[in-house]
């Protein structure tokens, strides 16, 4: 487990001279046991910029304060708070901050290479040209790579009645549409919908007496913690994480989440790889169900 510390964000060495007030804050990487992402926390000051770069990593960016020019895949696009964008692998493109500073989460998969095998960064040396901004609109059948968080969206009595087909911002599809159970609302932002191909990342919320039994994965996950408390047991450790709090589960690792509180818990969690199909959990207290079944009958 780590914290979000904005005061201890750098700028990367290797973009040194390929970029202006740009820093950043590593929460998870190779370096804290990660081989398939690296999530930080970065920041742009009032006029800063990014060189254009590519990357042999998928890389997805959510806004959380400030609005962020995006020039990529032949447009520029504005992405303001709860925005959120996905850069397939070696797509080039070009970062500025809009009208003061910005700050934003992103996630990079697979893991940065910091052993020096290789490069995996690169700066183009050319200047892609930013074309008349546009805010990302959902119900365009054009956006190929924007989402947007709604909190509207995890209201189940709003989703009861009909969506207003003049939202620009919204799209009434299935493909966004909310998965709620047991009291957890799930909303995909970042998956093979929107062309990512190695990873994932949505929102969730846990209201009230909302519980997730001890499972785990074939794959890795990060939490990063932005509203109520929520208690976990983690490898049957039990930790209490409020907003700001970011948790690694590597593959196997059990883990559960249960709110306690009478407020509501959200988080946003990202997954590399790319979940499978089928078999994406695996619950312990199923398995052990198992165990006492055959038990019976020998």
């Amino acid at each position: 487990m780590t914290a979000i510390d904005d005061q201890s964000a750098l700028t990367p060495e290797s973009f040194d001279g390929h970029s202006s007030g740009y820093r950043r804050q590593i929460l998870v990487n190779r370096a804290t046991g990660s081989p398939h992402m690296t999530l930080s926390v970065n920041h742009l000051a009032h006029d800063g910029h990014v060189d254009d770069v590519l990357h042999s990593f998928e890389t997805s960016i959510y806004v959380f304060s400030g609005t962020l020019a995006v020039t990529t895949l032949g447009a520029t696009v504005h992405l303001g708070p709860d925005h959120c964008v996905v850069l397939p692998l070696a797509t080039t493109y070009h970062l500025r901050s809009v009208d003061g500073p910005v700050r934003w989460l992103q996630m990079q998969s697979p893991a940065e290479l910091d052993d020096g095998r290789r490069q995996d960064t690169f700066f183009t040396g050319k200047q892609l040209v930013e074309t008349e901004p546009e805010v990302p609109d959902m119900r365009d059948p054009r956006n190929r790579n924007a989402a947007r968080f709604d909190s509207d969206s995890m209201d189940l009595t709003r989703l009861a009645g009909g969506s207003d087909v003049s939202a620009p911002t919204v799209s009434p599809s299935m493909a966004t549409a909310l998965l709620a159970y047991s009291g957890i609302g799930v909303k995909m932002l970042i998956d093979h919908q929107i062309g990512a191909q190695l990873h994932t990342m949505f929102v969730v919320d846990y209201q009230p007496t909302a519980i997730a039994h001890p499972h785990d994965h074939p794959f890795e996950e990060a939490y990063v913690f932005v509203e109520g408390e929520v208690h976990a047991l983690v490898d049957g450790e039990l930790l209490v994480l409020h907003p700001g709090d970011v948790l690694w589960a590597g593959v196997g690792c059990d883990h559960g989440f249960e709110n306690r509180s009478p407020g509501l818990v959200r988080w946003i969690e990202v997954q590399a790889p790319a979940p499978p199909p089928r078999h994406s959990y695996r619950f312990s207290r199923e398995w052990e169900h198992l165990a006492e079944k055959l038990r019976a009958v020998e």
